[in-house]
């Protein structure tokens, strides 16, 4: 992938940047990815983190809201939430 110019990016760094993520509603789930949010934002405060059950219950949608720093930091969380194994979606 080509590297985006600053000039073209549409974020400007450092901003408050939310991520959804959907996984399955269990026990750790939020602070998992809690965790992941820590390693990419030492910043980031647990306390901001929205929190939506699904309709039936079985799964949990999370909104965590990041300080990004750089579109290599964004690309990087992605990656890390993607590939981790509660995590179903990452928006």
């Amino acid at each position: 992938m080509p590297d985006i110019p600053p000039e073209q990016s549409l974020i400007e760094y450092p901003s408050s940047f939310p991520i959804k993520v959907m996984g399955q509603h269990v026990p750790g789930f939020v602070e998992a990815m809690i965790h992941v949010a820590q390693q990419f934002d030492p910043n980031f405060d647990p306390a901001t983190v929205e929190q939506r059950p699904s309709k039936a219950g079985n799964y949990l949608g999370v909104t965590l809201t990041i300080t990004a720093t750089s579109r290599e930091q964004l690309d990087e969380m992605y990656r890390t939430l993607s590939s981790h194994p509660m995590v179903k979606v990452v928006l």
